[in-house]
């Protein structure tokens, strides 16, 4: 099993795709990047501690490539703002793939490259070396299952989620 962990707006869109995805062991929603030595909900949402709002995804490499991932990374959120996802504003909501190692890094490099050519605005997403995974609390984990009908959920996750099974 292999891990990577990414950044794209609020944790629970981007666990709500990828825990359906064929090749998914495990998509845990989470906080990385920052420099505090914890995380939780509430200092994140600050913007004190630096980190990010990620998702953890463990996958089996024998049904899904790392590009395979990257390619639904990118086709689930909006890789050209800065610090944001629609109305999600802040350093918690960066764009950012957390890389294991040289090859991992290279090959998210190569396919930011190719993505390019599908976006006018230039491509923002930040490449940076794992830092430690601190997971979300429990009431995060899974939560658009849990909460379909919760306002965030209906307005937010559930377009999301309906525009990429239609891109497939």
């Amino acid at each position: 099993m292999k891990k990577i962990v990414l950044g794209g707006g609020c944790f629970w869109c981007i666990e709500a795709i990828f825990s359906d995805i064929k090749g998914v062991v495990s998509a845990k929603s989470g906080y990385c990047g920052g420099d505090e030595n914890s995380a939780n909900y509430k200092d994140v949402c600050s913007g004190e501690t630096l980190h990010v709002e990620v998702v953890e995804i463990t996958y089996d490499e024998k049904i899904l490539s790392l590009k395979n991932i990257l390619e639904i990374f990118f086709k689930i959120h909006d890789p050209t703002t800065l610090n944001r996802q629609g109305n999600d504003i802040g350093l918690q909501y960066s764009s950012i793939i957390f890389y294991n190692n040289e090859d991992e890094k290279s090959i998210i490099e190569e396919l930011i490259v190719g993505e390019q050519k599908n976006y006018s605005s230039k491509i923002v997403t930040k490449v940076e070396l794992a830092h430690k995974f601190y997971i979300a609390e429990d009431y995060h984990q899974n939560y658009f299952k849990i909460n379909p009908n919760q306002g965030y959920c209906q307005a937010v996750i559930a377009p999301k989620v309906e525009k990429f099974k239609k891109s497939l």
